[in-house]
């Protein structure tokens, strides 16, 4: 007789993976949740009143080609956070507080131990970010992925009151553009981050370049921040006009997302130092400025817009909250036909 095994999927394998991540997933549980893991659907008991005007926010993103680094490496426990990352920092921008998470985990052959430390690295994500993570969905698709390789997709949902939601609107030429340390690539640009240091440098994982304190591999896993916590406490405290993820694209192409019409942005490069990574990929492409400052975050996770005279009490929270930040540049005035981020000295 013919069996689903022999086909190339063990369920037995998924029924030990789901018993072995169950103390994980509930270590993220919030009292709203109303589900164990295993069920049809997640539970999540809104709890409406807390908000006068409550507003739902939600994102999905993935980890992207991040995810190689993983492989290359056997190293499964941070992914995880990235994907988390991704999603929760997206919906935070809005002023939302992050309720809770999905996960998808799709791969060619399920490996428990390794499915476990990526379930491992998404409960430590949501339990930064705050949120519970209710369910998720788990796919062995035989010849599909290639051996040991897997994808993860992640969807977040959190909750605004629509007179503390933050989009940007009321910003106007003189606002002060601030911006919070990233923990490096975060989960944006490895396509040309691999090509560069890879197929044309021909380092590997171990190697070790004098401007980098540890392994390629170590800075180039190195997880995505999340923001989500901070950002509630900033908004609380502080007059924020708009917040930018600043995710694939940079600068360059996220900031704008937060702009109403009439301004643009002044950056100010040489206002932070960028970490030594982003200096080592731009040199070994080579690649010029403005493709790193398209494509990399540069240094930069977030980016709050805020009245001019707010500027020092917010950079003293981002420093009490455990961020580093700098006054990077300033909004002006736009006709229309400048860069909506022009870059000077």
């Amino acid at each position: 007789m013919t069996t689903y095994r022999d086909a190339g999927v063990d369920i037995d394998a998924g029924d030990e993976f789901v018993d072995r991540i169950k103390p994980l997933v509930r270590s993220t549980f919030r009292p709203e949740v109303l589900t164990d893991l295993g069920g049809f659907g997640g539970l999540f008991g809104f709890q409406a009143g807390k908000y006068k005007e409550p507003v739902l926010v939600s994102g999905t993103d993935g980890v992207g080609t991040k995810l190689k680094i993983a492989f290359m490496m056997d190293k499964h426990d941070t992914v995880g956070i990235d994907l988390v990352a991704m999603c929760v920092n997206d919906i935070a921008v809005s002023g939302a507080e992050p309720l809770f998470f999905l996960d998808y985990f799709a791969t060619g052959k399920l490996s428990v131990s390794k499915a476990r430390e990526v379930v491992a690295g998404i409960a430590e994500g949501c339990r930064q970010a705050g949120c519970a993570l209710i369910g998720g969905e788990t796919a062995e698709m035989p010849s599909f992925y290639p051996d040991g390789e897997y994808d993860l997709a992640g969807f977040a949902v959190g909750a605004v009151d629509r007179p503390k939601m933050i989009d940007g609107r009321h910003i106007i030429p003189g606002d002060a553009v601030i911006g919070v340390a990233s923990s490096g690539l975060h989960s944006n640009g490895y396509s040309l981050a691999r090509r560069v240091l890879f197929d044309h440098a021909k380092l590997t994982v171990t190697s070790r370049l004098p401007e980098l304190d540890k392994s390629l591999g170590e800075i180039l896993l190195t997880p995505t921040r999340i923001y989500a916590k901070q950002i509630l406490a900033l908004v609380e405290q502080a007059q924020i006009k708009g917040i930018a993820h600043i995710t694939g694209g940079g600068i360059t192409e996220n900031l704008p997302r937060v702009f109403p019409k009439g301004v643009r942005a002044k950056i100010r490069r040489k206002s932070w130092s960028a970490p030594p990574i982003f200096e080592a990929i731009s040199r070994l492409g080579p690649v010029d400025q403005e493709e790193m400052y398209r494509v990399f975050n540069m240094g930069i996770g977030l980016i709050l817009v805020v009245p001019p005279d707010a500027v020092p009490s917010v950079l003293t929270r981002v420093t009490a909250l455990g961020e580093q930040g700098w006054q990077i540049g300033e909004i002006v005035t736009s006709t229309g036909t400048e860069p909506e981020v022009e870059y000077v000295e």
